[in-house]
């Protein structure tokens, strides 16, 4: 198994930038598709980012051009980097990890942490 933990979250206003870093313990071999999602008070979980086996990176339409996810083997963490963020990104950041191929069901999760962003 894996264990997951984000952190970097933050208060910003438009416009700016934050780093949210996923570091990952337990079980970290090469065996995970990776993954942020994201969860806006009142509404469901959705997903933003996932960087698969094979370093393949793919990103929800809403955040594409403006998000990166990133990983560092030596570190075991996960990265996903944020730029020019608006008030629609505000939402409780959580990283995910699933065996082998990404899709759903992810099945291990993170604590989440907060991005708010005020215009």
């Amino acid at each position: 198994q894996v264990q997951l933990v984000e952190s970097g979250g933050g208060s910003v206003l438009a416009g700016g930038s934050l780093r949210l870093s996923c570091a990952a313990s337990g079980d970290t071999d090469s065996r995970y598709c990776l993954g942020w999602f994201r969860q806006a008070p009142g509404k469901g979980r959705d997903w933003v980012a996932t960087f698969d086996r094979s370093g393949i990176t793919r990103y929800a339409d809403s955040v594409k051009g403006r998000f990166t996810i990133s990983k560092d083997n030596a570190k075991n963490t996960l990265y996903l980097q944020m730029n020019s963020l608006q008030p629609e990104d505000t939402a409780m950041y959580y990283c995910a990890a699933r065996l082998w191929v990404c899709g759903d069901p992810f099945g291990y999760w993170g604590q989440g942490t907060q991005v708010t962003v005020s215009s």
